[in-house]
């Protein structure tokens, strides 16, 4: 009699049925039925009911007629999941949006028919502040929210985002904090997420089409605005919409706007918007300018936009002549500032003043329409406005690099602080404070870190990059599969060597040794860890004796890994880390298991977990459980799921897919084959996310085997391909050899 009650859950006992009868893998199932793996795997947990038509390829995939559950599906589906919580990410819109009635009717229109515009034009033309009036308006029809990113693709001092790191923070947005490693993937894992949802993304500042189309969300509910300086016309599916400057009439309703006056019927009107070319950006400031200057009169700004050298400087010069020498000083200096927003403390540091004086300069630099307020106490500076401003800051300046010194050190130096909130196995203790809001820091900062850094290696300044990288190494850890954690370890390395820190540059050679071999590349993790061995103290030795050994481990050399593993445990017990300790046992119990001598694998194992507490107990029992597996099947489950609870409980969800992934290994063992099987899928559903290419090897080689000894023959060769092509594009040839003898 089953149990099953919601409709929801009738629904997946159904698919799960499916799923069995396919005889198939997730991920082979998902590419048999042109279906993510991401969203089968919701389909088949109950986090998501799936549309009638995926219903049908599943159907379809084992000759099954789905005619029978078209019932079942109509009653989930009008239940419905619970709903994604809604995003809303957009820059505030603006409220003296003039005109572009027929444009603005044009992109609802081509959103409503396709799902996706390109809106381009000159700069200052008003791209941005029509793709994000749209997208306010629009809210109510995508339920989802509202994602944007800024594309760099004309910002000055910026390189224009690579789609691969474009994707990695669309995919963060989502809270997909392991985001894939290749291109490719995380283009499909995102339009998978967005196929799912109804959100609507506006990607800001394109280069050209090739900078966008991998960031296109693809079929679905969901729509995209697309802004550039080019017009996009080999962007299939993606119609264009060109903005040419505002009309004369518009263009004086905004300017009358702006300078907050009923002007009608001057002849200087006319020569102001002239000098102005339509451009919003250029009326606002035209009109604040007027605004600030009571006493002025229309003919008096236009005489004075005339005196200058071309329509932006006129603009934008105007904007400049209402503010004090103090002010004047800041604006010039932003246009130096790295990273993409900024805040008040930013800003003050930049200007070499108290936040408290600063924050009513950022304010009249709003008002002049110069700097943007994103969102109360942030701000941004508009490209065309930065790159002027840079101009200036080149001529009048000559301090400007002490400037950009003084926001690297600083940013260093809050990054320090809220990195010692957050608990780490490096770490004793935490300094007292909130470790989600110290996370959440970092995710605000890290563009800005990450620009502040490169402005750091141009300007030689060695003690932020040597120190940046460290204050983010928890954040790294958490937040893996970012693209910049490599190039920045290898040049903090190179400035700890140069300031002649020894053992600060080995820290560093073993992190970025540790990131290598996340991402699956052995050798480079072993050349930059054999670096790191030249110096540094017990503590950093035992680490790196922890670290080779995994390495040697996963080339297959069980006995070197051993003995890095002794080594680790000697050093750990004279610094007394007894988390260190607990690894070190464990990982050698794990090799002396391969090793084929079961009872000291179970000694060692039981004596990780004796010194161990929380968390830092994982490893060890999962090395018990595995060892107890053919002799004590009950201990061996207990401890097995005892090691999944603390993973679930720490939300360590790397350690969770390990923890599935070799309880289906014990299961296999004990004869449970179905229960292993299901256990290896539910370590894959978890690996998916994760930037954890090693893992993934790992786990294919077991779940292979499972499948094998559970006759499923062609499901285990499919997993083994695939540990061949990692293997071949990572150059392992034990993985590769491992993989063709066991197909």
């Amino acid at each position: 009699m089953s149990l099953v009650s919601s409709p929801q859950e009738r629904l997946v006992d159904q698919l799960a049925r499916i799923k069995d009868l396919s005889g198939l893998s997730l991920r082979a199932l998902a590419h048999q039925t042109s279906l993510s793996s991401s969203s089968l795997s919701r389909y088949l947990n109950g986090q998501l009911v799936p549309p009638w038509e995926a219903v049908v390829a599943l159907c379809r995939a084992v000759s099954r007629d789905p005619r029978p559950l078209r019932p079942i599906w109509a009653e989930a589906a009008k239940a419905g999941a619970a709903p994604p919580p809604r995003r809303n990410d957009l820059p505030a819109d603006l409220n003296d949006f003039t005109g572009r009635a027929a444009e603005y009717a044009q992109v609802e229109e081509l959103l409503r028919a396709t799902g996706a515009v390109a809106i381009d034009g000159m700069p200052g033309v008003g791209k941005t502040s029509l793709a994000v009036h749209v997208a306010h308006r629009l809210a109510p029809r995508y339920p989802d929210g509202g994602l944007y990113l800024d594309l760099h693709g004309f910002t000055p001092g910026h390189e224009p985002l690579e789609p691969h790191t474009a994707l990695g923070r669309l995919l963060g947005a989502l809270d997909i904090e392991h985001p894939p490693n290749s291109a490719g993937e995380r283009a499909s894992l995102w339009r998978s997420e967005l196929s799912r949802r109804r959100a609507l993304v506006v990607l800001d500042n394109a280069v050209d089409a090739e900078h966008v189309r991998p960031l296109l969300p693809g079929a679905g509910k969901s729509g995209v605005l697309v802004t550039s300086r080019s017009r996009l016309v080999s962007l299939d599916g993606v119609p264009p919409v060109s903005l040419a400057p505002l009309p004369d009439g518009d263009a004086a309703h905004l300017f009358a706007k702006a300078a907050g006056l009923e002007i009608e019927g001057e002849e200087a009107v006319s020569q102001v918007l002239s000098q102005c070319g339509g451009l919003p950006l250029a009326l606002r400031m035209a009109g604040a300018r007027l605004r600030h200057r009571p006493g002025w009169t229309v003919a008096v700004l236009a005489e004075r936009l005339r005196a200058g050298t071309g329509r932006f400087d006129s603009a934008f010069g105007m904007s400049l002549q209402q503010l004090d020498g103090d002010q004047r000083r800041v604006f010039r200096l932003l246009g130096v500032l790295p990273g993409a927003d900024f805040d008040a403390a930013v800003a003050a540091v930049l200007a070499g003043t108290r936040p408290g004086e600063v924050e009513a300069v950022i304010e009249e630099l709003v008002d002049a329409h110069l700097v943007q307020e994103l969102a109360p106490g942030r701000y941004r500076v508009h490209d065309l406005i930065r790159r002027y401003a840079a101009d200036l800051a080149a001529e009048e300046e000559p301090s400007a690099h002490d400037a950009v010194r003084r926001v690297v050190s600083h940013y260093l130096t809050r990054a320090v602080a809220h990195d010692r909130v957050l608990p780490s196995p490096q770490r004793r203790a935490p300094e007292p404070g909130d470790p989600a809001e110290a996370m959440a820091w970092f995710d605000l900062e890290y563009v800005n870190l990450i620009a502040g850094f490169d402005a750091a290696v141009r300007l030689g300044v060695d003690e932020v990059v040597a120190g940046l990288p460290q204050a983010m190494r928890v954040w790294f850890f958490r937040r893996r599969g970012t693209d910049d954690q490599v190039r920045m370890l290898e040049a903090a390395a190179a400035a700890a060597q140069r300031l002649g820190r020894g053992h600060e540059r080995a820290s560093l050679l073993s992190d970025l040794g540790f990131a290598h071999a996340t991402a699956g590349r052995l050798t480079e993790a072993l050349t930059a860890y054999e670096q790191a061995e030249h110096a540094g103290n017990d503590d950093l030795a035992a680490g790196l004796a922890l670290r080779i050994g995994f390495v040697r481990r996963d080339l297959g050399d069980f006995g070197a890994a051993r003995t890095q593993f002794r080594r680790a445990r000697e050093l750990f017990e004279k610094t007394g880390h007894s988390g260190g300790q607990s690894q070190a046992l464990a990982f050698d119990g794990w090799v002396t298991l391969r090793l084929g001598r079961r009872g000291e694998a179970v000694e060692l194992a039981r004596a990780s977990v004796a010194v161990a507490a929380g968390p830092a107990r994982i490893t060890g029992l999962v090395t018990l459980g595995l060892a107890l597996a053919p002799d004590e099947p009950e201990e061996s489950l207990r401890s097995l799921h005892e090691a999944l609870r603390l993973a679930e409980q720490n939300n360590l969800r790397h350690n969770e897919a390990w923890c599935h992934n070799y309880l289906g290994v014990a299961l296999r063992e004990m004869g449970d084959h179905e229960q292993a099987l299901r256990q290896h899928r539910r370590a894959f559903e978890l690996l998916e996310p994760l930037a954890e290419v090693q893992l993934e090897i790992d786990c294919l080689h077991a779940y292979a085997r499972t499948c094998r000894v559970a006759g499923r023959h062609d499901e285990a060769r499919a997993l083994l391909d695939r540990v061949v092509k990692i293997a071949r594009e990572l150059g392992r040839p034990y993985d590769e050899q491992l993989a063709r003898a066991a197909r």
